[in-house]
């Protein structure tokens, strides 16, 4: 197949609207369920990208969950906590394999954001993955493949319309890619950046040791920035992203945002949130919603007389603002990445606030000193990868 024709582009006005190879070979992908959007598309070729280099970079099978063009979560396989299982609603489906607890991770991050995602895994999807897939509002999907039960479960989902993409996992885009933007074509070469180690070994700062499992979570911060819609800033933590600030105009911005939903990700495991006594009718899509304006300023848009009886089967008690920090203070050993560099020390004291502990980023601004002396005051390691991973 050398082209496929697409229903329309990113709106129903963008027509005509295809994807084709200029070479006249085939395309590297095999559609095997539902038709494909031209956004579905780009998500999952980012995606795709990501989930391959997090596999080579970790050896560990990966996943990641897209929306509009940016990644909402990104995570690899390890085990998952009997708190994780249960803030990510897997905690009914038994054993996991490697690559379902990626998946369970990658959407479990951000789900508001992830919700009706479009997914890219590094190795073919397994039952395990599958039945998690099939409960989740979702888009798509691409993979290098698929066991024989796993896709008739995905084929399945959405009355059968559910896009199912298989990629060939050995097909290498060309050195130089092009795009046209107001009908003039754009050249670049490919970001063939390899994010590995060795990209962590100039620590400035006087706190230098940076652990093996910290290293790991910097791979998948700046590997996840790689294909993250600029400006972006990534947290990471136990092999999994837990909070993505993306295509902001300010570095600050991208922090706050960031770090915003890294709070989220930890306050979801505090006790009031795990033991919010849900009605059995609530959906888990609506116990997201919910959980989200609870932990917020508005909780009373839940908590009010007259509507929390719509959520749940008694009145829960607020989660206080006092009650947040102090729970937020017990949040340590997080990883930060930035696609280009920090141009003040605010965005550490964010980073602080969010139990950020290991910093990557590229250096080279004028106030590098700045940034140095406020992560030195908090005793944070920061290396300088000397790379920028702007995407656009």
């Amino acid at each position: 197949m050398n082209e496929f024709v697409l229903k329309y582009g990113c709106n129903p006005n963008q027509k005509p609207s295809r994807v084709f190879m200029k070479d006249d070979k085939d395309l590297p992908i095999e559609i095997l369920c539902g038709k494909p959007g031209y956004i579905n598309l780009l998500d999952a070729f980012n995606g795709w990208q990501l989930v391959k280099e997090l596999k080579k970079a970790t050896g560990l099978p990966a996943a990641t969950s897209f929306k509009h063009v940016s990644p909402a979560g990104a995570a690899v396989g390890l085990p998952l906590s009997d708190v994780e299982r249960k803030i990510y609603w897997v905690d009914d489906m038994g054993e996991l394999s490697p690559l379902a607890s990626a998946y369970a991770r990658a959407r479990g991050a951000d789900r508001m954001s992830s919700f009706g995602d479009f997914i890219s895994l590094s190795d073919v999807c397994d039952v395990a993955t599958a039945k998690l897939i099939k409960r989740e509002v979702s888009d798509g999907i691409i993979a290098p493949g698929y066991e024989d039960e796993a896709l008739e479960i995905l084929k399945a989902k959405k009355k059968g319309n559910y896009c199912i993409i298989k990629i060939d996992e050995n097909y290498v885009p060309a050195p130089v890619e092009q795009k046209d933007v107001f009908g003039v074509t754009f050249e670049q070469g490919r970001n063939e950046l390899v994010i590995n180690d060795e990209l962590f070994a100039d620590v400035v700062t006087e706190a230098k040791d940076i652990p093996e499992s910290a290293k790991i979570d910097l791979a998948i911060a700046m590997i996840t920035l790689k294909y993250t819609q600029s400006n972006s800033v990534c947290y990471a933590k136990g092999g999994q992203a837990i909070g993505i600030g993306a295509g902001q105009q300010s570095r600050i911005h991208c922090t706050r945002l960031a770090g915003s939903k890294a709070d989220n990700w930890f306050l979801r495991q505090n006790p009031k949130v795990l033991n919010l006594p849900f009605k059995e009718n609530i959906g888990r899509a609506d116990r997201d919603n919910t959980i989200d304006v609870y932990m917020s300023d508005d909780y009373m848009d839940v908590l009010a007389d007259g509507t929390w009886e719509n959520f749940f089967t008694e009145k829960p008690e607020v989660l206080t603002r006092e009650e947040k920090r102090a729970w937020l203070d017990t949040l340590t050993d997080v990883s930060l990445g930035s696609d280009a560099f920090f141009p003040f020390g605010d965005n550490i004291e964010r980073a602080h606030r969010s139990g950020v502990k290991y910093i990557a980023q590229p250096g080279g601004s004028i106030r590098d000193d700045n940034v140095i002396e406020t992560c030195n005051k908090y005793g944070m390691a920061m290396c300088f990868t000397k790379i920028r991973l702007f995407h656009h």
